[in-house]
């Protein structure tokens, strides 16, 4: 009899710890909400800055690439021939600059003041030989005419005596300010010059904006770049995220920065950790390539489900499988991150 009721007992327990097992493992599937999407990336179309003939391409595609990395080179000759002539350009102006606020060489003065005494003698001795013939011509000793080429060339000689005066004041005074701040002008402009051929020169090199992987090699060497036409195409490594289709019936249930834990085919037994990035504030259509014919008149929300992908695993369009718990706390994104980076 206690056999019995002890079998009884027993089976009775384990009756009521399988229901109970079983209602918590349908309580647990009811909290988390499971969307279907593939996994996406940013990219961006690389063109030059300029036009001409591509010389060198430095990458493959999937070669990954690291911020302000050179990927490819244009001809760079008649670049380099601008440069060197605004170079000389600017040199040239610079000195001239120079040459003014320094001003008067001493030497220059003092052979100044040298024209000035020998003026100054030259018309003491015309107005000299002037006054002499004077009482000549009275006395007529001396024709009118030498009279009046003696005063002209008193006259003369006075102009050239003032002419080599004003001269040196000018030299003793040094360069007008005006003069100056031309030739300042003159040399910003110049260097302005050089700036942009500089900038022009490095316009045709090719870097990368950001860390990525090479996805595709449009352009090669000897084809003619234009800013309008991509030379290659670059894969950003981060951020990646899934891109989903949230049930318009689910939308209060998570929040900006709830956690997800990620899968893929590609990889069954590892899960990515992830948080809720972006949640479309405008409902659309179920696209055609997301759900079956019988959900394609639900409206859904676009979401975004940011992953850790350090191992670089999770590629462009691989298809996975998102697990976000209902009614959690949300994460504050920053703090994702740098979980992230942790792990």
């Amino acid at each position: 009899m206690n056999k019995k009721f002890f079998l009884f007992a027993l089976i009775l327990v384990l009756g009521v710890g399988v229901i109970y097992y079983w209602q918590r493992q349908q309580n647990g599937d009811q909290n988390i909400l499971i969307l279907y999407g593939n996994v996406d990336i940013r990219e961006a179309q690389l063109a030059f800055n300029s036009s001409e003939h591509i010389e060198t391409v430095f990458v493959q595609e999937g070669d990954r690439v690291k911020k302000g990395q050179l990927l490819a080179r244009l001809h760079t000759e008649i670049l380099r021939a601008r440069l060197a002539e605004a170079q000389a350009q600017w040199e040239a102006q610079r000195q001239n600059l120079n040459k003014l606020q320094a001003g008067s060489r001493k030497e220059e003065i003092s052979k100044a003041r040298a024209e000035l005494n020998a003026a100054k003698a030259r018309a003491t001795s015309a107005r000299a030989t002037y006054k002499r013939l004077l009482p000549m011509l009275k006395k007529k000793l001396v024709s009118p005419e030498d009279v009046e080429n003696a005063r002209a060339a008193a006259d003369s000689a006075k102009a050239e005596m003032e002419a080599v005066k004003q001269a040196l004041n000018l030299l003793e005074l040094g360069p007008r300010k005006e003069d100056i701040a031309i030739a300042q002008a003159e040399l910003a402009r110049r260097k302005a010059a050089v700036i942009l051929a500089e900038q022009q020169l490095d316009d045709a090199n090719l870097y990368a904006p950001t860390e990525g992987v090479i996805r595709n090699r449009i352009l090669e060497p000897g084809d003619m770049a234009f800013p309008q036409t991509p030379a290659l195409t670059l894969a950003f490594i981060n951020p990646v995220w899934v891109r989903a289709y949230l049930p318009e019936p689910m939308l209060g249930k998570i929040t900006l920065g709830s956690k997800a834990m990620i899968y893929t085919d590609s990889f069954p037994g590892r899960a990515y950790p992830g948080w809720v990035g972006y949640i479309s504030p405008t409902a659309e259509f179920t696209p055609k390539n997301v759900q079956t014919p019988e959900l394609r008149t639900r409206l859904v929300y676009s979401v975004r489900i940011f992953a850790c992908n350090p191992q670089d695993e999770l590629r462009l369009g691989m298809p996975a499988t998102v697990h976000i718990a209902i009614d959690q706390a949300p994460v504050n994104q920053d703090i994702a991150d740098k979980n992230c980076e942790a792990k």
